[in-house]
């Protein structure tokens, strides 16, 4: 929201200063996001005069023109239409800066004549569409005065963001009234002569009670749709809106100065009276924003005998739209349902600065005020004849009733205020406070629900900044630690990955319907989504890894290495998990090994097997399974379970069909580590066991075995690991051969197993009877030793 201070102080008697106010704003909750001089960019353009005015001898369209602008005449070379002698202008010297392109002007031979600068259209600085011509200002202009002095520009614009909560304060009447309640001055009243209509008002009602409880309007004839006014037009320009003609200037101007959306229709286009309803499934409105739109049966519009000229609320229809040429309008106010709004905004995808208002709340009690506000702006700019106003349905004005203790604001909000204090207050911001202290809020502030909410507005007005800081009470001694073994689970491993060359990403907890669609689909499916591409609450982190890793390859990333800690949202609730996407080159290309590598199912084993060891899970008791799920290629993935049911983690490669959904070129390998189903440790004391390194030397010793090509590598490591608990302390594959010698539907297996001897040394009988054990071990999955 912004307005100008200038804009700001009609509607309060103040003398206070533009630092205050932007401090005083800031204090009671209207942030101060910055605030900009529009005029400082005109500083160097002055008022000046064409002295004279003669053809360019090189050019039919060019004149070469005398101008003073204080200092003596200057010679310039113009090409506007309406350049002649006498006409008062806008002259920007050499080393101005034109706004409009950040041209720098400077002396310059134009078609062989020197022009020492620029006479300036309205567009280049600016100010308005118009570049047909040169800026014409009244003969009396006093020369030399700089622009923005002369034409009031030097009105400084304050940005506020309004949360929200605070409807009330989407009108520059309502911030000005917060001030007010900061005793920063005193409010002026609304001084607009009432209007006194003759014959019938216009034909217009409601259909859709709940949509739109209350359609009041009033016909304006015989007026004259020109230009508006230029204090009107320069406030609507401060603020960002373009100028477009008296009647679309006033529905703005209403809008920003009270907070109260209107819309104009030209009689002349409608077939009968107006009406709002809901939309027929499939009706279609061409907006003013130029675009068709297609309606649902839960919108509500306003619509004539013929067709739909209004989405109810947000925008108005091209069909009806006001031109230069309109003579008659009708002038509709009306109270539109802020949920229904909001429903409607999100799902056309259209935004407007009257949806940005309905959607909060406005004042359901200022229907016909503002009405009569906005045909009385007609009636004074464009002239012509109001009727009576029309007035249907009835806006929901009931206001709550809050039974409110004083006491509250010390107990609650932690600052005592005098009771009388805190009425005053109240009052000052448009609550009724009764003797017993029920308070009723303003209609305006939906937002204001009880007790709480009122110590709210009590504590801002005086400042949270008075509020004491009061410590909370710490017993004695060595603080306890707070961290649950949840939290110091997820603390290990995320150092962990990062210490491995993982960059750690944060993406959405929501996505797209397609995006889940892609991975099986989600439980969790938002009703009312803050956009349609965050509608579905993650069933896993990978789509959001996946457009990341996309993101990075297409902009000339190698290689990357992501990872997320987060959590999925499944059937049975929320899952912290973590997980990791490899895609592109593992390895560039070198002069050791050739080309570039690519990521591989191993990678991600390695990386899923290296993160549950740094989380604490017992990876030597850990088995490879299949059934890694839809999303993950078939042959190229697994889990590794604690037994055939409690799985860990899933890695391996992602399916080409997951990766295509996400336009992620070449493969990707990926891990998913459901850290929930981590094991938690055995209670034990804080003190670490001494470091005991063994006595005496390890052994190792090779086996190579022929297995059918169902049996896994991991399948026979874990039996020879069984063989001797005692000794054997670790295995591991080192070759796998298929091949010549080697009969069809085998391979060749080769395993280390290390022994480690305890109180004495291994004898060759000992060494024996081990390997005899690990042979009978491998013999119960169909191996047998290769000769």
């Amino acid at each position: 929201m912004k307005v100008t201070l200038d804009w700001l102080k009609q509607h309060i008697d103040t003398d206070a200063s533009l630092e205050t106010i932007v401090e005083t704003l800031t204090r009671i909750g209207l942030e101060v996001e910055g605030v900009e001089n529009p005029g400082a960019k005109l500083a160097a353009f002055r008022v000046a005069k064409v002295l004279s005015a003669a053809p360019h001898p090189q050019a039919d369209k060019l004149q070469v023109l005398s101008v003073d602008a204080g200092d003596g005449p200057l010679q310039v070379v113009c090409g506007a239409p309406n350049a002649r002698a006498g006409l008062v202008g806008v002259f920007g010297s050499p080393g101005a800066t034109v706004p409009s392109n950040g041209m720098v002007l400077k002396v310059a031979a134009i078609r062989g004549v020197e022009s020492n600068g620029m006479m300036c259209s309205t567009r280049e600085l600016e100010l308005g569409e118009d570049h047909d011509g040169i800026i014409e200002l009244p003969a009396d202009a006093p020369i030399g005065m700089a622009y923005p002095d002369y034409a009031g520009l030097n009105d400084p614009v304050i940005e506020i963001n309004v949360l929200p909560n605070r409807p009330d304060c989407m009108g520059v009447r309502g911030i000005a009234l917060d001030l007010v309640a900061a005793g920063l001055g005193t409010a002026k009243p609304l001084a607009y002569a009432p209007v006194e209509g003759t014959g019938a008002g216009p034909d217009v009602r409601t259909d859709d009670a709940e949509g739109c409880p209350a359609f009041y309007a009033q016909s304006v004839t015989g007026l004259t749709n020109g230009t508006a006014p230029e204090w009107m037009r320069r406030r609507l320009t401060a603020i960002g809106q373009r100028s477009i003609s008296t009647l679309v200037d006033i529905t703005n101007y209403v809008m920003f100065d009270l907070g109260r959306p209107l819309h104009v229709y030209d009689r002349a286009k409608l077939s009968g009276g107006l009406v709002a309803r809901k939309a027929v499934a499939g009706e279609q409105v061409l907006a003013l924003n130029g675009k068709t739109y297609t309606l649902a049966e839960t919108m509500t519009v306003i619509a004539d005998a013929g067709r739909v000229h209004d989405i109810g609320g947000i925008m108005g229809g091209e069909d009806s739209g006001v031109t230069p040429e309109t003579t008659d309008v009708v002038i509709e106010c009306a109270y539109f349902d802020p949920d229904g709004i909001a429903r409607t905004g999100q799902a056309l995808l259209l935004t407007s600065d009257a949806r940005a208002r309905f959607e909060r709340g406005v004042d359901p009690a200022f229907l016909e005020q503002g009405l009569a506000i906005a045909t009385r702006l007609v009636l004074d700019l464009c002239g012509g004849t109001a009727s009576l106003p029309t007035h249907a349905g009835t806006p929901p004005t009931t206001r709550k009733r809050i039974a409110y203790d004083p006491a509250r604001a010390e107990t609650l909000g932690g600052l005592a205020v005098a009771p009388e204090r805190q009425r005053a207050i109240l009052t000052a911001l448009g609550f009724a406070v009764e003797a017993d202290w029920t308070v009723l809020p303003p209609p305006a502030r939906r937002d204001v629900d009880g007790p709480a909410d009122l110590v709210e507005e009590v504590i801002r007005i005086v400042g949270i900044d008075s509020v004491p800081a009061t410590p909370l009470p710490r017993a004695a001694g060595v603080a306890k630690p707070t961290a649950t073994p949840a939290q110091r689970l997820e603390s290990r491993v995320r150092r962990a990955a990062a210490a491995r060359g993982l960059n750690e990403t944060i993406t959405w907890s929501f996505l797209s319907e397609s995006q889940a669609e892609a991975i099986g689909g989600g439980t969790w499916t938002l009703a009312n989504p803050i956009s349609e591409e965050l509608k579905v609450m993650r069933p896993s982190l990978l789509p959001g890894l996946l457009s990341a890793a996309e993101r990075n390859l297409k902009r000339g990333a190698g290689g990357v290495r992501l990872f997320e800690l987060g959590r999925r949202y499944l059937s049975d609730g929320e899952r912290p998990t973590l997980s990791v996407v490899l895609a592109g080159e593992a390895r560039p290309r070198g002069w050791q090994n050739g080309k570039a590598s690519l990521f591989t199912a191993f990678d991600a084993k390695a990386e899923a097997l290296a993160l549950l060891a740094a989380a604490g899970a017992p990876v030597d008791n850990l088995q490879v399974m299949g059934d890694a799920g839809d999303a993950w290629h078939p042959g190229q993935s697994g889990t590794l379970r604690l037994g055939p049911k409690t799985v860990l983690a899933a890695f391996g490669m992602v399916h080409p069909l997951t990766t295509r959904a996400f336009d992620v070129d070449g493969p990707v390998a990926a891990v998913e580590l459901y850290l929930d189903a981590i094991p938690p440790k055995r209670a034990s004391s804080f003190a670490r066991a001494a470091y005991a390194p063994p006595a005496l030397q390890a052994v190792r010793r090779d086996f190579a075995f022929l297995v059918p090509d169902s049996v896994s590598g991991d399948a026979l490591v874990r039996a020879a690991r069984g063989a001797d608990k005692a000794a054997i302390v670790a295995a591991r594959v080192f070759d796998v051969f298929t091949g010549t010698g080697v009969e069809p539907g085998h391979k060749s297996i080769a395993i280390e197993v290390t022994l480690q001897p305890g109180e004495k040394s291994f004898t060759e009988a000992d060494l024996k009877a081990v390997a005899d054990k690990v042979v009978a071990a491998a013999a119960k999955l169909g191996a047998s030793l290769r000769g």
